[in-house]
């Protein structure tokens, strides 16, 4: 069954891309969530409009993409957690906290966003990779430091 996208779906496309999956996907679950429409012969005029709909949709949602990526420039939090003597924190530092302070001090930002390989588990600087859209990644320094 041929589908357009109407959001970017994992191995499989982009928004706007026109592609074949299996019959139950799309019925099953493509169809039903909104995340793509079924392509029909005679619907060609319809496609092609609903494709450059998408297409300008993608190309403000990089923009403002990008505007958020500029905010992030230099950005750096300090995260307060009780440590030991030698620096290892009772507890972790992981993306929830991390989210909350970098929405506090630069910009919202979700906790999903937030690529960790492991929570922060000393004290010490650290640079975060987060994750904005699937083509543009920014880092924010952490600073972990002790009550």
């Amino acid at each position: 069954m041929q589908i357009l996208l109407r959001e970017n779906v994992a191995n499989l496309g982009r928004r706007g891309d026109i592609v074949t999956v299996k019959n139950g996907y799309a019925r099953n679950f493509l169809l039903p969530q909104g995340i793509a429409v079924a392509v029909k012969a005679g619907d060609l005029k319809s496609i092609e409009q609903e494709q450059a709909r998408l297409v300008k949709a993608a190309e403000r949602e990089r923009m403002e993409v990008a505007a958020l990526a500029e905010r992030f420039v230099d950005a750096s939090v300090t995260i307060v957690s009780k440590a030991n003597e030698e620096g290892h924190l009772f507890g972790s530092v992981g993306p929830k906290e991390i989210a909350e302070a970098l929405t506090a001090a630069v910009v919202p930002v979700d906790e999903s966003a937030i690529r960790l390989e492991s929570h922060i588990k000393a004290l010490g600087v650290y640079d975060v990779p987060i994750h904005l859209s699937a083509d543009v990644e920014v880092q924010a320094k952490v600073y972990v430091v002790g009550e």
